[in-house]
């Protein structure tokens, strides 16, 4: 008797234990959509971040769960597209294709105002003097934005200058946030014609500086048959929503800082 009353009350003990334990993980078990399996499988499992999201399976999450309004992975292809939309019950909608794109044309056409001996990273050479080119709103040349490609979608050309490979490029972002001089931006990919300038100096300090570089000359404005292209702070843009890819601005640059991307090849083009 002295034997079994402790093995009866250890027992009873322990099924009370278990029985609180059933209960309590029934009450915090948390609600597993099977979806979010079937939609990660799908998506790239690069976790690139250009979602927004905490890498593809918070993608995932947000997808099954409804919290976002469309299916916003630049890497997906269109089938894969297709299927997680057919998962959702819902329509994948028209992909308008981005990519990286440089508004720089410098690099070796551009003087430099002292020679720089440091670390070869962007934003350590911009910290001094902003960095050693005479244009301190072009590119240095030094490839920050290529080691943060996750895709190896960029590379450096002969001109000192970033090539963005549209192949390759799923308009991630990475290169955008690593570059200091904020002269990479997502553009359409049918987007031909591009203005390969970002310079917000006057007219006398920019044709001293850099042989391409945008002297707010207003041709291109006037030229536009579409409004296309405007003047903003000294520096033409145009607008990718309106340009038709007519090619007309790019015949009356003065200073051939109009580029055109031939379609899905990565080589440009500027009138000489």
């Amino acid at each position: 008797m002295e034997i079994l009353l402790p093995v009866i009350v250890l027992g009873s003990l322990g099924l009370l234990f278990g029985i609180w334990l059933a209960i309590g993980q029934k009450m915090l078990a948390v609600e597993h959509d099977e979806r979010t399996e079937h939609i990660f499988s799908l998506l790239p499992g690069s976790n690139c971040g250009a979602c927004g999201k905490a890498g593809c399976y918070g993608l995932a999450e947000a997808l099954s769960k409804g919290n976002v309004e469309s299916i916003n992975c630049p890497v997906v292809n269109e089938n894969e597209r297709g299927e997680i939309a057919d998962i959702l019950g819902i329509s994948a909608g028209e992909e308008i294709k981005n990519i990286a794109t440089l508004i720089c044309g410098g690099g070796n056409r551009c003087k430099d105002k002292f020679q720089y001996h440091g670390v070869e990273g962007c934003s350590a050479a911009t910290l001094l003097m902003d960095g050693p080119k005479a244009c301190t709103y072009g590119c240095i040349g030094f490839g920050s934005c290529v080691e943060s490609c996750p895709f190896g979608a960029i590379v450096m050309g002969e001109d000192n200058l970033p090539r963005i490979i549209p192949e390759k490029c799923t308009a991630c972002g990475k290169c955008i946030k690593a570059c200091p001089k904020n002269i990479l931006v997502l553009s359409p990919l049918t987007s031909q014609y591009h203005i390969y300038c970002n310079s917000k100096d006057k007219a006398p300090f920019v044709m001293r500086s850099c042989k391409v570089g945008c002297i707010a000359c207003g041709k291109c404005v006037r030229q536009c048959p579409v409004g296309a292209i405007s003047l903003e702070e000294i520096v033409a843009v145009i607008d990718y929503q309106k340009c038709t890819n007519c090619g007309e601005c790019i015949k009356v640059c003065p200073t051939k800082s109009i580029i055109r991307r031939k379609g899905n090849e990565s080589e440009y083009s500027r009138v000489e």
